[in-house]
């Protein structure tokens, strides 16, 4: 398989369960299983709903092993390996690679932001690119990134890399610069949110990696699927839903809300990690209601 076929479709970027700010395993091992019977086409786990900041490392290599072990063998395996140093992101790339991860995925370090211009970013990517034993793709979020947005320019140097294959991309408005910048390469871009996953598509993207997945992978899938098969219209009414969806999930609480339309909808979403909060009662009511509203429960 293609590292193009291997990316084409949803990913869910798989939530780490939390109670009383331990990991729930056993919850990440019945998502998974869940999620196996969906035509997802993998897990992107360690990744922003995953709460990878609020991990030791090795708290992050027993979660993605767990994933691992439950994942059925058509599902493709992403690992968010980022860290701050080159040095320690290679070592987790490594270790994550050992343990089964088909590719890897790098949030920008942003701890000394003032310096993190393309070209430190470039090395950056290079150098774990050069090390690593699996595909490389980019993290494209700035809101988690002490607002650092991966430039044009970063995306068409390190596309030029044969081990560097894409990039997950959550910031908004700038997929077709990097469409553009890249459009000579094998650099496939996913969209990192349901606002934007059809346009991206439309524009040339292949997948997404999707929030909302974690709570209707099946919808999500639908989408995808309806655009593939050239179906624009049914592609397009399943956006419009879940645009709205997404605004009264994710948009409504991030990371707590995802969590809490999942045990809604039969998943183990659990608590965020301390200080991350979950969402108020009342708060919870409301999503249930909006939900409900439009009706996915």
């Amino acid at each position: 398989m293609t590292v193009k076929e291997q990316l084409a479709g949803v990913f869910t970027p798989m939530v780490t369960p939390f109670k009383n700010d331990e990991i729930l395993y056993e919850g990440i091992v019945n998502n998974v299983k869940k999620m196996n019977q969906t035509g997802l086409r993998g897990y992107f786990v360690l990744g922003t709903n995953g709460e990878f900041k609020s991990l030791s490392v090795e708290e992050r290599l027993k979660v993605l092993k767990t994933v691992i072990d439950s994942a059925a063998p058509d599902k493709i395996i992403m690992a968010g390996t980022a860290a701050e140093s080159t040095k320690e992101t290679i070592d987790i790339t490594k270790e994550a690679a050992k343990i089964g991860a088909k590719m890897v995925s790098l949030l920008v370090p942003s701890f000394f932001r003032k310096y993190m211009d393309d070209d430190a970013l470039t090395d950056y990517v290079i150098k774990v690119a050069d090390a690593s034993p699996v595909p490389v793709l980019l993290y494209n979020n700035p809101a988690v990134a002490a607002d650092i947005l991966i430039s044009a320019e970063v995306v068409k140097r390190v596309a030029e890399h044969p081990n560097v294959v894409g990039m997950k991309d959550s910031s908004k408005g700038n997929y077709q610069n990097y469409l553009e910048a890249a459009e000579d390469q094998e650099f496939h871009l996913l969209a990192g949110s349901a606002g934007f996953f059809l346009d991206l598509l439309e524009a040339g993207g292949i997948g997404g990696v999707l929030s909302l997945a974690n709570v209707f992978p099946d919808a999500c899938v639908q989408l995808y699927q309806a655009f593939v098969a050239g179906d624009l219209e049914k592609a397009k009414q399943l956006n419009t839903r879940l645009v709205d969806l997404n605004k009264k999930v994710s948009g409504y609480g991030g990371v707590a809300a995802v969590k809490s339309a999942m045990d809604l909808a039969g998943y183990s979403g659990g608590d965020p990690r301390h200080p991350l909060r979950p969402l108020t009662a009342e708060k919870k009511a409301i999503l249930a209601s909006n939900i409900k509203e439009l009706g996915f429960i």
